[in-house]
């Protein structure tokens, strides 16, 4: 089988040394003898894509090597993890790699780099694996920015999503959410966070509206409008004025009077109110 050679990214060829000007040397190794990667930045798999790679290695082989270090017991894997799987799942017994010895930090590198340059890692591990070389290996931003090709304010944004809600955390790893979205309810607490993840998923929020909605939320309370005597709400109004702008999606108020009392539900546009409309109606206006 002729196994064809390519650049993993621009960031691999600073960490993986060369050998000459034909490239490192392929092997065919036993799969059996390899073992995966504990530095491995990815936590998810996608099983499809997983198929859809196995039934095209079948077809074609393993076009591109993996990238493999040397251990008492054979092999552990550096880069690759989706074509070592997805070889397994089409039968093969063997891969062809290069091996090349790294130490750990290395081995978190390339593997970051390559998943990174490949859009294969969802935001939350992009983020982790930024933050185990950051904690674990002690680079600066400006280290992890350089070795991954990106600038130092995207590495430091990425980050923040750590800082978010895990339930949040969750919603981006899965694609529920973008990290636009994650950015924008970064505005909130962390409690508050999960009580507005439910609007914005159920209303199937843009980043834009989910940025007005948190702006709204934010926003300090109008003293009660004909309240009398002029009075902070009790606790169980205040939950239920809570309730109703994570609900709604909007700034709502409670305000009380002798007689019984208000609800304001504030709107912004027409459309806003089509939606609102819907939402408390159910049908369109």
């Amino acid at each position: 089988m002729t196994v064809k050679t390519a650049a993993l990214g621009r960031g691999l060829g600073a960490l993986i040394p060369q050998r000459g000007a034909d490239g490192p040397a392929i092997v065919d190794v036993p799969l059996a003898r390899v073992a995966p990667n504990p530095h491995q930045p990815r936590r998810r798999m996608d099983e499809s894509g997983l198929e859809e790679l196995a039934a095209s290695i079948r077809e074609h082989g393993v076009l591109q090597p993996v990238l493999v270090t040397e251990t008492l017991d054979g092999y552990q894997l550096i880069a690759g993890e989706r074509r070592v799987r997805a070889a397994r799942l089409a039968g093969l017994d063997h891969i062809p790699a290069v091996i090349r010895q790294l130490a750990d930090r290395d081995q978190l590198e390339v593997a970051l780099v390559e998943n990174v340059q490949r859009a294969d890692l969802d935001p939350i591990d992009e983020a982790l694996a930024y933050r185990q070389l950051l904690d674990d290996f002690g680079l600066t931003q400006d280290r992890v920015a350089e070795r991954v090709g990106k600038a130092r304010s995207t590495i430091a944004n990425t980050l923040r999503l750590l800082d978010l809600h895990p339930d949040v955390q969750a919603a981006i790893g899965d694609g529920r959410l973008t990290e636009g979205h994650g950015r924008a309810l970064g505005g909130l607490s962390v409690e508050a966070q999960a009580h507005v993840l439910g609007t914005v998923l159920d209303q199937g929020l843009s980043v834009r509206q989910t940025e007005e909605l948190v702006r709204r939320l934010r926003e300090p309370r109008t003293a009660p409008v004909e309240a009398s005597p002029p009075s902070r709400l009790d606790p169980d109004l205040e939950r239920v004025e809570e309730d109703l702008r994570r609900r709604l999606g909007t700034k709502v108020s409670l305000s009380r009077s002798r007689k019984g009392g208000r609800i304001v539900i504030e709107y912004y546009s027409d459309e806003e109110l089509s939606r609102l409309y819907e939402r408390l109606i159910g049908g369109t206006a």
